[in-house]
């Protein structure tokens, strides 16, 4: 079993990700920015080591217009040091990341523009995860996109562009359910046709439920039909709705009761969760000293410090 958390950490200094507009994206500015988002990735790698932390969703902003024209630096091999050093930090540690495109990344527009920047922002995703040396277990998250009208032709338009991406990035795409437009049975038919991983998110199924009635365990255990060895462990998205906010909305934190009654009912324990909730990592370690055989005081007020630490 691994638990996980997205792109952010709270509480640990040295670890904000910077970002640079347009006006001042000069090749000094774009160098300086994104050597200190390495070194601030390089931290928070540093900690889900010391916190037992397997599973890391990088930020997409890692590189600043990093598939835009606007960024035209041969970033990889200006800092090839600096992604070496966290490439052999991350394969010692045991640990699986991934990145997830943002939701103008959206493959199966009817606009070949957008279609072809989606297309370059896929490719400068897997550019940055193979500039970390990690392999096809580690992977790039995507919506299958809208409606436009007309699902079925919407889920063939996806199939299509999918064939025009080059071999290392159908080797990381995998695909999940969203809470509007494409339920979990929708994205496993694209999911088998394409022969590509699906990831199952328990929110977005709570909102949007497909039209077959089975249980969160049921279509858990459908989807870990669409992985294979070569993509590693079966992952899943796990987020709580905020009862304050409208559907979709994720808590502050996860409430323990409400996760260990979700896990303890999933076809396979050793499964990857990567938690979706705004205090990040501090959930994570939450979760993850809940989950131990020998509980121990010790973590509890390790964990219990990085609450403070945060708060003050």
């Amino acid at each position: 079993m691994s638990i996980g958390y997205a792109c952010l950490n709270i509480g640990t200094p040295g670890t904000n990700q910077r970002s640079v507009t347009m006006k001042f994206a000069t090749p000094e500015k774009l160098t300086e920015v994104t050597a200190h988002n390495l070194a601030a990735l390089d931290r928070m790698i540093d900690y889900n080591i010391e916190n037992n932390i397997k599973l890391f969703r990088i930020s997409s902003d890692l590189i600043p217009f990093g598939s835009s024209p606007v960024n035209s630096l041969d970033w990889r091999s200006i800092h090839a040091h600096e992604f070496s050093q966290l490439a052999t930090k991350i394969k010692a540690s045991g640990m699986r990341i991934s990145m997830h495109p943002g939701q103008y990344t959206v493959l199966n527009s009817p606009s070949e523009d957008v279609v072809e920047r989606a297309i370059e922002d896929l490719i400068y995703h897997d550019k940055v995860l193979t500039a970390l040396e990690a392999d096809r277990t580690n992977k790039i998250i995507l919506h299958v996109g809208g409606v436009y009208g007309d699902k079925e032709v919407a889920m063939a338009r996806f199939a299509h562009n999918f064939e025009r991406l080059p071999q290392s990035v159908k080797n990381r795409l995998i695909i999940e359910n969203d809470e509007r437009s494409y339920t979990i049975e929708e994205v496993l038919t694209l999911a088998h046709k394409l022969r590509i991983p699906a990831v199952f998110d328990n929110l977005h199924h709570a909102i949007n439920l497909p039209k077959t009635t089975k249980t969160e365990a049921e279509w858990i255990s459908e989807v870990a039909k669409t992985w294979q060895p070569e993509d590693g462990k079966q992952k899943i998205h796990y987020s709580q709705q905020d009862p304050t906010k409208q559907p979709g909305a994720h808590t502050q934190t996860i409430k323990l009761e409400t996760f260990l009654a979700f896990f303890h009912q999933l076809p396979d324990p050793t499964i990857s969760i990567m938690l979706e909730v705004k205090d990040k990592n501090l959930s994570a370690v939450k979760c993850i000293n809940a989950l131990r055989d020998e509980p121990h005081i010790k973590h509890l007020e390790k964990e219990w410090g990085k609450y403070k630490y945060a708060i003050l």
